[in-house]
């Protein structure tokens, strides 16, 4: 009989795991589907670039199954709960679907509600986000109103995803406002609740002083409590206030609603707890998560799913045949930073190893943490790359899942 493999969840990283697992094993006895509750497959970091008018809203909108390797089967359905002992998923209407292998790949959920004031009086006038479609189409009107005043670029909370794209927002803030020959009647913030630009030593004082030099103030350690558009602040926890004439809020994140239903499934945040090298449950060796569901210390973003699965695939197999897994995933992210004026900047990094100065992937190649034109078009050509390489599961040529440290250079921050 076929071995069932359920993969909840039909974004980047379910799309990603279902394509390599059918390119990697074929006919050999995997029945696989892919469960998500809509049809609409977004490429999320065309996102940012909405709000700027350098991307059109509906060119980043794909059909989920289309997305899909002939012989993968999609359904199309609200997932109410997992029942784990079972190994059954519960769907919208009654349905039922059980699995010999189960993965959660359905991402991060927004939660602008759980912020005191965000969704209220303000918000969608003054108060947005470009996290999802709306917001930023909304956010692209009040931009082209703007003539003038305060602008707040906000992280709620940690986790979220793509962590570098609220930086890139205030980069190219910056290069818009010049663009429009306003900038000088523009105050730009940027505000997170970590001690610095960015969570690692080395990359914070890079990406900092690509702040300071651009003239974008850095409030760190504002953790958001509460929203007040009426009166133009944003609040942390600690009482202090930002003024803002435009709010530019990164909501808190949190797993898929479903996930807090399903008894031993998440974490407290909804997300999947699993081993950081092998991608396994603790509890439940048939259950394995995958891109910005997975609770890793990890960046949530689409190149550790890429890289993610890689090794997932690999280890789906081997439990199958009941062999030892592979515990070689080491946190590899990849992230070209947009900074504006036609550059960009890449960082490479894993568990290990923070973003370092060098070449990737190798001593000859595109710049590490430091500006050039070509990783901003690097930036560019990855949307092509997304849609025709990572999505189908195809391998990249000399890009696999371990990071490089071939062409990086140690430094003291």
């Amino acid at each position: 009989m076929d071995k069932h493999i359920v993969i909840l969840g039909g974004g980047t990283a379910g799309t990603i795991t279902a394509n390599r697992l059918c390119r990697t094993y074929g006919e050999s006895g995997y029945r696989i589907t892919v469960l998500d509750q809509d049809d609409d497959h977004v490429y999320q970091p065309g996102l940012l670039f909405v709000p700027f008018g350098l991307a059109e809203p509906h060119h980043l909108v794909r059909s989920r199954p289309r997305q899909l390797r002939a012989g993968v089967g999609y359904k199309q359905a609200r997932i109410e709960r997992v029942d784990l002992d079972a190994r059954t998923v519960h769907l919208a209407g009654g349905i039922r679907l059980s699995y010999d292998v189960l993965v959660v790949a359905t991402g991060a959920a927004l939660l602008p509600e759980e912020t005191e004031g965000l969704t209220g009086e303000g918000w969608g006038e003054k108060v947005f986000t470009f996290y999802d479609r709306p917001g930023a189409i909304g956010l692209h009107r009040a931009l082209e109103r703007f003539q003038g005043g305060r602008v707040v670029i906000d992280v709620a909370d940690l986790p979220l995803r793509c962590p570098v794209a609220p930086l890139e927002f205030a980069f190219l803030a910056d290069w818009y406002f010049q663009r429009r020959g306003i900038r000088d009647r523009v105050q730009l913030t940027y505000a997170t609740p970590l001690d610095g630009a960015f969570t690692k030593p080395v990359a914070a004082k890079a990406l900092g002083g690509l702040l300071a030099d651009k003239g974008i103030e850095l409030v760190t350690e504002f953790t958001l409590g509460e929203v007040d558009g009426a009166r133009g602040r944003l609040v942390s926890y600690d009482e202090r206030e930002l003024p803002f004439d435009l709010a530019v809020v990164v909501p808190l994140h949190g797993g898929a609603e479903y996930v807090g239903r399903s008894d031993g499934l998440g974490d407290e945040l909804g997300f999947i707890p699993v081993d950081p090298h092998t991608l396994q449950h603790p509890d439940r060796p048939e259950v394995f998560a995958i891109g910005d569901a997975a609770g890793l210390p990890a960046s949530k973003a689409g190149s550790v799913a890429h890289f993610e699965g890689e090794v997932l695939v690999r280890n789906i197999g081997r439990f199958l045949a009941g062999r030892p897994l592979d515990a070689s995933f080491d946190g590899h992210t990849n992230c070209f930073v947009e900074t504006g004026f036609h550059k960009a900047l890449l960082i490479d990094f894993n568990y290990d190893t923070e973003p370092l100065p060098g070449h990737f992937p190798g001593p000859v190649g595109l710049p590490l943490l430091k500006e050039s034109h070509a990783s901003h078009l690097g930036k560019l050509a990855f949307e092509w790359l997304y849609w025709h390489s990572l999505l189908p599961g195809r391998e990249v040529p000399g890009i696999g899942s371990a990071m490089p440290e071939h062409g990086k250079h140690h430094v003291s921050a």
